[in-house]
């Protein structure tokens, strides 16, 4: 299995003034642009919402009458849900926490840990908080595309009765069908998107007006005494409905982790001035049309509201448009799932996984095909097992809300560490959001025993995973540590005691100081070193294209000692070979057919040594055994690479 000196590459940027400058990832797309193409992924979690989150409220584990008090408390906490989640906490406040284009809780936790760093008693449990919301995140992903799609495709029970069979074959179908189309890439995605939700939403808005048309006395309900009155009238009740009525803001966290797809200012630009006016229409005009009926008949239609808004002729086209709308639904948190893998491999919590770029004017627009497909097989297993969308609302909600808690927290400490907010009124906004969150966090907990024990049975094993990998690399490079020597050192003593063969050795490193594993390896065991030994590091860059003329940098040790530094950008793939054959300032050029490629691989030995413990080894060597393969992601010619085995106690 790879040392980390080669699971570690490609490794993080390092010197940017090597590199040209550009104003931001998303400058050669313009500003409307990228606000289509962020309805046409961003918001397809937080879009779908309406076709059960107001049905759930009153039809689901927890029901309630459908009378004026419940209907209009239930749809104020929806619209003051909305805006204080969603406007205000993550369009308005979190979305400017980014970390070079990325959003989502692992570049929360970035900027966080950069601005205590002095503060060595917080960072360990920050980092613990940052990393099980991106573990609960994982959860979240694999459920929103079973209920969105499950959710639209019941439409067909409600056009005919006689369809309800085919549900769940056609669901399933579906699904596959997404996943399939991920490796296209996600602007190709919104650009295909786009225009669909462009026509839903605005069919949202259109039903829902004509609806409240019925009854526009449901308009009253933007005001928060509906909710208060609620609350206090039957306390118990609204705290359980809160359960469902957070299904309704579903979608902030992935909205949050899809930023770096297309940029802050359109999916800002496409909430305040298109989608939330459709959503809170929409859920207005189901209100109204629940209100405006009889009370024998509005029990019934409680069980379907989002479909009886439109009339029957209209329905199945309803029903067709509702499908594709919860597609892109799944597409939203399967970019940001993508996103945050990225950020994952990036920081050190996740080996290196293939990774490809599918824009040249976005860093963010990636596909990485284990998550793909691990997603789509849990996926299809979650809408076998649960299959309603009711049951999955169970299930529904308690990763979400674990993770918006989170968020509050770390944002807490970037308000008061690094922005160096109003001590007042950051407290006061801090203990809003924490109010709301816990709420939601509390009410969701009543939900585990009905299902939501599996969003979290997944966020235990991801959080596993990430710190499994996180603690075993650190143990790993502190054993080899333990070895090193300085480069200055070892060419003054071993350059002149070895005997020296023709030949140039390229021995693959991240470490700026110190020699190589493998170098240390070879000499020990093959008691000679090569004419040329070439210290080699790949960094990639934060830019699309680095030119020709930026590609390397070399540095002498003197004695044929020499370390250079190729630098790639985000939308090229790396070919060491082609590097080499242009690298100026080491002698005679570099030829191939004379040149060694050094990697170094190790076997891991559990030992009683201070560390993790034994199962979690066994985890860490599995983990470190399937990254990908130095030599395919550099392109390296298999005949000319030399892996240098040894054992190693963790």
């Amino acid at each position: 299995m790879n040392d980390p000196e080669d699971t570690a590459l490609p490794t993080p940027p390092g010197d940017e003034s090597l590199l040209p400058q550009e104003g931001g990832v998303h400058k050669r797309d313009g500003l409307l642009k990228l606000a289509t193409g962020a309805v046409g992924v961003v918001f397809g979690d937080i879009g779908t919402s309406p076709i059960y989150a107001f049905r759930e409220t009153f039809a689901g584990h927890h029901p309630l009458r459908p009378d004026s008090l419940h209907v209009m408390g239930v749809l104020s906490l929806i619209f003051w849900s909305m805006m204080v989640v969603v406007t205000v906490k993550y369009v308005t406040i979190i979305m400017r926490a980014d970390n070079k284009g990325e959003g989502g809780s692992l570049a929360l936790l970035a900027l966080v840990s950069r601005s205590i760093h002095s503060e060595k008693r917080w960072t360990r449990g920050l980092v613990l908080l940052g990393v099980l919301a991106t573990a609960l995140f994982f959860g979240d992903s694999m459920i929103t595309p079973a209920i969105s799609v499950l959710s639209a495709v019941e439409g067909l029970s409600v056009v005919e009765r006689g369809l309800t069979p085919l549900v769940i074959p056609i669901a399933i179908g579906i699904l596959i069908g997404l996943f399939a189309l991920q490796a296209r890439g996600t602007a190709r995605m919104g650009a295909l998107f786009g225009p669909i939700m462009l026509v839903y939403f605005a069919t949202l808005a259109v039903l829902g007006i004509v609806n409240m048309a019925k009854m526009p006395v449901v308009l009253f309900a933007l005001n928060p005494w509906h909710a208060a009155i609620f609350f206090a009238e039957e306390p118990l009740r609204a705290f359980l409905a809160m359960g469902s009525v957070v299904l309704a803001v579903t979608g902030a966290e992935a909205l949050y982790a899809d930023m770096g797809h297309f940029g802050r200012k359109p999916i800002r630009l496409s909430w305040l001035v298109f989608v939330l006016p459709a959503l809170m229409l929409n859920y207005l005009g189901q209100g109204a049309m629940i209100l405006s009926a009889a009370p024998e008949h509005a029990i019934h239609m409680i069980r379907s509201p989002f479909f009886l808004l439109a009339p029957d002729s209209l329905r199945l086209p309803l029903v067709i448009l509702a499908t594709l709308a919860t597609v892109i639904a799944s597409q939203a948190v399967i970019s940001g799932a993508f996103s945050v893998t990225q950020q994952a491999i990036q920081l050190g919590f996740m080996p290196r996984l293939k990774i490809t770029h599918t824009s040249a004017s976005a860093a963010g627009q990636i596909y990485i095909p284990v998550i793909n497909w691990t997603l789509m097989v849990m996926v299809i297993l979650l809408v076998f097992g649960f299959r309603t969308s009711t049951n999955l609302a169970a299930a529904y909600g308690i990763a979400v809300t674990g993770a918006m808690l989170i968020d509050t927290c770390l944002l807490a400490v970037l308000l008061f560490s690094l922005w160096k907010w109003n001590k007042l009124g950051a407290g006061a906004l801090i203990g809003l959001f924490l109010c709301v969150d816990l709420a939601y966090f509390s009410a969701n907990l009543t939900k585990v025993p009905d299902g939501g024990w599996f969003p979290l049975l997944v966020g235990l094993v991801a959080f596993t995973l990430l710190t499994t990998w996180a603690k075993g690399r650190e143990l790993m490079i502190k054993r080899l540590s333990e070895v090193a020597m300085p480069i200055t050192v070892f060419v003054k003593s071993a350059a002149n005691s070895a005997e020296r063969v023709p030949g140039t050795a390229v021995f693959m490193t991240t470490a700026k100081d110190g020699v190589p594993h493998a170098l240390l390896h070879n000499l020990k065991h093959n008691k000679v070193l090569h004419e040329r030994v070439i210290l080699l590091t790949v960094r990639i860059e934060d830019v699309p294209y680095v030119p020709q003329s930026h590609r390397t940098k070399v540095k002498s040790f003197d004695q044929g000692f020499y370390r250079i530094v190729v630098h790639y950008g985000f939308m090229q793939e790396p070919d060491v070979p082609a590097a080499l054959s242009n690298v100026h300032g080491i002698g005679a050029p570099l030829r191939m057919m004379d040149t060694s490629f050094f990697l170094a691989r190790q076997t891991l030995i559990a030992a009683a040594r201070p560390g993790m413990a034994i199962w979690r080894e066994k985890l860490f060597a599995w983990m470190l055994r399937n990254a990908e393969s130095a030599m395919e992601f550099f392109k390296l010619p298999s005949n000319r690479v030399v892996e240098l085995g040894s054992q190693v106690e963790i």
